[in-house]
């Protein structure tokens, strides 16, 4: 397969994407819930959802197609596309310019190609496997890599919280508390794709998220391993595509330092949910 020419093609599929939701965004906003009521879907995702599909599937017609609004078209296996269309929807919709397109290309479980486009600052990040990741943006294109920062005091760090923030127990409240204590600092901007992007390009240090979807970090995965450095599962094994995903994303520094903070804080709340039936 011409990596370069899928890189070519989602590069071009994305900036399209962009356009459109820069059209819309400011403008009236017709919203939607889905899963919970924080879980925003808009006219404009699902208009860049179908300006994404119509262009894969002209130049890719054989591959599978998987999007956050609801596309699920398996294709000829084993090549999938994982597609959010706007990821940053409850931004978007309140005018907070933090957003993106994300687009992602697998063989099974292995990412060959990947692109994350921000059209409020015409930044594209994309890699493709084996051959690094790159940031185009009006100041030219420049190679990615990860941070060199090798302690976790010292580290920058980015989390979101889960659609169902509001009436789970794992509502990611306790992680962020121990990690405000021991990083330098702590970021929830609202897109996990472009906090994975910010990673690979050396802007944040490391990335924690409980319950994310394939589509929100399918590309990030591979912009953080292609610019050297580290994504696994919560627990640290290794990171799978799956209905819903526990990751941590960082610049392989700092990766033991981040496992030990979200081992004890498991441990700590396992403590507690199995005093409580006694203290009541």
């Amino acid at each position: 397969m011409d990596l370069q020419h899928v890189i070519e093609v989602a590069e071009a599929t994305a900036r399209a994407a962009g356009a459109l939701l820069m059209d819309g965004f400011g403008s009236e906003i017709e919203i939607q819930t889905k899963s919970s009521a924080i879980d925003f879907v808009t006219q404009y995702d699902l208009a860049a959802e179908a300006l994404i599909l119509e262009r894969l599937q002209a130049a890719f017609p054989d591959h599978g197609l998987i999007g956050e609004e609801g596309t699920d078209e398996t294709g000829r296996q084993p090549y999938t596309w994982y597609i959010d269309p706007l990821d940053g929807t409850n931004n978007f919709s309140h005018g907070f310019p933090v957003f993106c397109v994300s687009l992602a290309l697998y063989e099974g479980q292995t990412p060959l190609a990947g692109v994350i486009y921000d059209p409020t600052r015409d930044e594209c990040f994309k890699a493709a496997a084996g051959q690094g990741a790159w940031l185009a943006a009006p100041g030219g294109t420049r190679r990615l890599r990860v941070s060199a920062t090798d302690t976790l005091g010292q580290g920058l760090l980015a989390t979101g919280f889960p659609y169902d923030v509001h009436t789970s127990p794992l509502d990611n409240g306790a992680y962020v508390a121990r990690f405000i204590k021991r990083a330098f600092g702590l970021r929830r901007a609202g897109s996990a794709a472009l906090d994975m992007a910010y990673v690979a390009a050396g802007r944040l240090d490391g990335y924690w998220e409980f319950k994310v979807s394939p589509w929100d970090v399918a590309a990030g995965i591979l912009l953080v391993l292609e610019a050297g450095g580290t994504v696994t599962a919560i627990d640290g094994s290794p990171v799978a595509l799956a209905e819903k995903l526990h990751v941590l994303a960082d610049n392989g520094l700092i990766h033991e330092e981040m496992l030990a903070v979200i081992q004890a804080t498991m441990e700590a709340e396992a403590a507690l949910a199995e005093a409580a039936p006694a203290a009541t």
